[in-house]
């Protein structure tokens, strides 16, 4: 019998693109709701509660009342909001941290983790495991990614000609001025730091695709070298299927020098490279926001959670 599933929220871009996911796999029966009772409380929870699976792909009020309605034992749940992302309840569903894709086999509850954390944490814990980063590091990052990243509603306005002149969305826009990006209270607790890193996000006029970059400097890491960060990387995601840390400081990977970042688009990989030298260390991750960073990552759990080959339906 196939398992059943139900994306709540599934008119969204995460939840439209499950839905896509979803549909190769044979093994899934897909729960609808009629769009005019998308709201209808007593309809969302008689879908809630017949699912052997649900996705969340709401905002962080709404994914709330969801998990309210669930009133049985048999049905789990995987939310795409910010909200359970820190709650000690849920299991945090980055299956490559260390001993984290044996929690989330056996969990009920499990949070996707942000698309910039995503980055963030991958480049960072392993080194904090390894000693080579202390906890209290000043770490500071910043990510440039596509409009997609900003739902339905910011990929209307970028792909609207007359909002995006109005609103001068042709070029980079930098956001989250005020260091207070959602985001930041993930990458501390599962990073590993003391601290909340400092943040910058850039939002630019292309439609998916994410590099997150990570400067580091030897000097405060007991004098470890960008060659030291690239052997830790690359020996803690030995065997990954979906984490690949790229040759040390290539530039075949670069055109003229310059990075390219939608290497990983339409797949669920992320590739992590480590550039740098004299003291001077950047790591950079390239993905997929709606991928590895979303939609592809909330798969990968769903995968694990329901006993499938953890690549079943990705790329």
């Amino acid at each position: 019998m196939p398992y059943k599933v139900f994306v709540d929220g599934q008119e969204g871009t995460t939840g439209l693109k499950i839905f896509e996911y979803l549909s190769k796999q044979p093994e899934i029966e897909i729960l609808r709701i009629d769009s005019h009772k998308r709201k209808d409380t007593e309809e969302r929870s008689r879908l809630l509660n017949a699912a052997d699976l649900v996705f969340l792909c709401l905002p962080d009020s709404a994914a709330l009342e969801s998990v309210a309605l669930v009133n049985n034992e048999k049905t789990k749940i995987i939310n795409a909001s910010t909200v359970f992302r820190t709650d000690r309840n849920w299991i945090y569903g980055l299956p490559e941290l260390k001993n984290q894709r044996e929690l989330i086999r056996k969990a009920t509850r499990v949070s996707v983790p942000g698309c910039h954390a995503t980055g963030l944490i991958l480049s960072i814990r392993p080194l904090i495991e390894a000693g080579i980063l202390p906890q209290d590091y000043p770490v500071s990052c910043n990510s440039v990614t596509g409009y997609s990243g900003a739902g339905r509603s910011g990929i209307e306005e970028y792909e609207n000609p007359i909002i995006a002149a109005e609103k001068k969305l042709n070029v980079p826009r930098h956001y989250s001025m005020q260091l207070n990006h959602k985001h930041l209270p993930e990458m501390r607790m599962y990073a590993g730091l003391s601290y909340e890193p400092i943040f910058t996000p850039i939002k630019a006029n292309y439609a998916q695709g994410i590099a997150m970059s990570v400067p580091l400097t030897g000097r405060y890491m007991k004098d470890a070298s960008a060659k030291d960060v690239h052997e830790a990387l690359s020996a803690y995601y030995e065997g990954e299927r979906f984490v690949q840390v790229m040759p040390y400081d290539s530039e075949a990977y670069l055109d003229e020098g310059h990075f390219i970042l939608s290497e990983c688009n339409d797949t669920n990989r992320l590739e992590i490279f480590v550039f740098g030298q004299n003291g001077k260390i950047n790591i950079i991750s390239r993905y997929d926001n709606l991928g590895k960073g979303a939609s592809g990552a909330a798969v990968q759990n769903m995968n694990l959670m329901l006993g499938f080959d953890e690549s079943t339906g990705l790329l």
